[in-house]
Order: structure tokens, then C-alpha cells, then sequence
């Protein structure tokens, strides 16, 4: 069975940097995609970041230029820096991860959340 694990949140203040890590577990043949999702309170989870297996990314707006995502396909991580933080960056982010196991099975994952939080 896949899981992911997140790491790297916590309190910043704005203009701060942070990393967050998301690292996969399992038997995992194949990671079509991996990307980052953030949820603030009342609002509904919105995509942050998103890196394909060929290597071509998408940002939301509201990040580009800001955040970058990356991955490491041989230990099945990925990685969001975060530059530049901004209170409304405050949110529990969630990792994501979509592919197939070595039985050729599709799944799709979600960490557990890391509360990331922007001091102004």
C-alpha cells in the first residue's frame, strides 16, 4: 500500500522561505504526477504545484515566481520551496501523488497535511 508522508511546516514570517518534503512509501512502479495542494479554513483545497513525470510543472497564479516544485523519481519525493511567503500563503498543504503500483494497479494518494503559517 502507498503513503505519503510531508514534512517540513511550520511558522514563518512573511517574506520567510520554507521547504516542505513529501516522501512516498510502497511499491510504487510508476509516479505519473506528484503536486501540492493547500486548504485554508473556509475555503476549498486549491492546487499549489504540480510536476508530471516527463518533468513539466503548473503553478497557480498566486505562486508563480514564488514557489517551485521538484522531484527525486529514485526515492519518490517531492519537494515545494517556498520563497517569499505571504500571509495569505497560510494553509494546511497536502501532498498528492497519482500512478501505479508494481501489481499495475492506479492509485492515488494524499499525505496528511502540514499546517504551514505566515507571521505579517
Amino acid at each position: 500500500q502507498v503513503q505519503l508522508v510531508e514534512s517540513g511546516g511550520g511558522l514563518v514570517q512573511a517574506g520567510g522561505s520554507l521547504r516542505l518534503s513529501c516522501a512516498a512509501s510502497g511499491s510504487i512502479y510508476r509516479a505519473n504526477a506528484m503536486g501540492w495542494y493547500r486548504q485554508a479554513p473556509g475555503k476549498q483545497r486549491e492546487l499549489v504545484a504540480v510536476i508530471y513525470s516527463g518533468g513539466s510543472t503548473n503553478y497557480a497564479d498566486s505562486v508563480k515566481g514564488r514557489f517551485t516544485i521538484s522531484r527525486d523519481n529514485a526515492k519518490n519525493t517531492v519537494y515545494l520551496q517556498m520563497n517569499s511567503l505571504k500571509p495569505e500563503d497560510k494553509a494546511v498543504y497536502y501532498c498528492n501523488l497519482e500512478g501505479f503500483d508494481s501489481s499495475a494497479n492506479y492509485f492515488r494518494r494524499w499525505g496528511q497535511g502540514t499546517q504551514v503559517t505566515v507571521s505579517s
